[in-house]
């Protein structure tokens, strides 16, 4: 079943606390994204000002140009994964390799127009890839569908990876990015800028459950 995952973007740590509550009562996998300013256009609070909630799977989504640089701090803070970009300036068998010592999975994101087989000598190690179709250190964007070929490019070459996507992930789009192959639907703005973000997450599961009945029953 695929997993929905509220996602906590902010610009100061009043932000960040705000939205963590917003979906901590419901949500039992969450996706923090950080941004340095230089990669990402938005700067989110300094890694060593941050917590991660307890009771939760927490993933972070480094929006970092150099990813190396916050390894001590992501060990500190000790989530589930920490997703880097392909895009980034690291070692990343090395970055993944770190993250593995600690028991920390390690996955990586691929920018709308990076072509996975151009940096297909880049992903070996990671657990987890993740399509990113929004704007990097902004809740919103639109999920470009066109990019769920990417899914089975990389199946392909890693059936065990777990399949990510980041962007504009909505009631009406969230069906055929389950079925394209995507495993976890990292949501933003859909759910922390709903009056009730609640009944959104859940709208969410309704329309994927609803999705598969419906394909078990023509079988």
């Amino acid at each position: 079943m695929a997993v929905i995952c509220p996602t906590v973007t902010a610009y100061n740590l009043h932000e960040y606390r705000e939205q963590l509550e917003r979906i901590l009562p419901f949500a039992t996998r969450i996706h923090i994204d950080l941004m340095d300013g230089e990669f990402a256009p938005t700067t989110s609070p300094p890694i060593d000002h941050l917590w991660i909630p307890h009771g939760v799977i927490v993933d972070i989504h480094l929006m970092y140009r150099r990813p190396m640089e916050q390894l001590e701090l992501l060990k500190y803070l000790n989530p589930h994964m920490v997703i880097i970009h392909a895009e980034a300036d690291v070692h990343h068998a090395l970055f993944a390799a770190e993250m593995h010592k600690e028991g920390i999975k390690a996955g990586i994101a691929f920018l709308q127009d990076t072509d996975i087989q151009g940096v297909e000598d880049k992903i070996s190690g990671f657990d987890h890839g993740l399509l990113f179709s929004g704007h990097l250190g902004h809740h919103g964007g639109q999920a470009d569908l066109s990019l769920l070929h990417k899914v089975a490019e990389l199946k392909e070459h890693h059936p065990d990876m777990e399949i990510g996507w980041d962007g504009g992930i909505n009631e009406q789009n969230v069906i055929q990015l389950v079925e394209g192959g995507v495993e976890v639907l990292n949501a933003g703005s859909y759910i922390q800028k709903s009056p009730d973000p609640h009944s959104a997450y859940a709208k969410l599961f309704s329309n994927i459950n609803n999705s598969v009945l419906s394909n078990r029953r023509k079988y």
